[in-house]
């Protein structure tokens, strides 16, 4: 019998597609920079002597923003339209994780010739990621005994404030950089909004883990 998908599954679907094809995109990108075939600094658009955007980043940011806001999009559709279906939730999660978490590994790692650009911190992505890993661990234990995790409202709060803090990466730290260039290393208010997006993502993860230790012991 052939499964039929629904419209907000459908648009989650999507989003996994942009997000392997920006991803894949973003790899190219790095290494043709990486072996110098093609500096993406010579795309910088210089603002004043402080403040420098690239245009690729900006591209990136178009893209990541429009898979974003699917996000939201395909959790009203299901809602409004009673359309919430256990495959839904499993792959929303996993949607974003793809989304968000390849984009900070790329801000991590950052290509060689924007040696001025902001980076999200590498220590910050390394713990948002050891979370994922321990609540996908969680919800594949739940979804062997039948069960499913959907994700909640501490889970959105994190899933937007990494959004925040990956578009302020690549805008390197626009509009604050203004006037924060002159901040420590580290310090930058695009920092603390990472910052901010590693502890809510921290408390999310306890917060599953909180209510959901049953599905281990059970």
């Amino acid at each position: 019998m052939k499964m039929k998908i629904n419209t907000p599954t459908k648009i989650t679907i999507a989003r996994i597609v942009i997000a392997i094809l920006l991803l894949v995109g973003i790899f190219v990108l790095f290494y043709l920079d990486y072996f110098k075939v093609f500096e993406v600094s010579s795309l910088n658009l210089k603002i004043n002597d402080n403040v420098e955007l690239n245009l690729i980043n900006i591209i990136i940011l178009i893209i990541f923003l429009i898979a974003s806001l699917t996000d939201f999009l395909d959790g009203y559709l299901a809602r409004k339209n009673n359309q919430v279906t256990d495959l839904g939730k499993f792959l929303d999660p996993l949607a974003d994780k793809m989304l968000i978490n390849g984009i900070m590994v790329f801000l991590c790692l950052n290509f060689s010739s924007l040696s001025t650009h902001l980076s999200f911190p590498f220590f910050l992505v390394i713990l948002m990621i050891i979370r994922d890993l321990i609540v996908d661990s969680l919800r594949f234990i739940a979804a062997s005994k039948g069960r499913v995790i959907a994700a909640n409202i501490f889970g959105k709060a994190k899933t937007v404030s990494e959004m925040f803090a990956i578009t302020f990466v690549l805008l390197n730290g626009f509009p604050f950089s203004f006037f924060d260039y002159s901040f420590p290393y580290l310090l930058h208010i695009s920092d603390i909004i990472c910052y901010i997006s590693c502890f809510l993502s921290l408390l999310s993860g306890f917060i599953y883990l909180k209510d959901n230790y049953k599905v281990l012991i059970d």
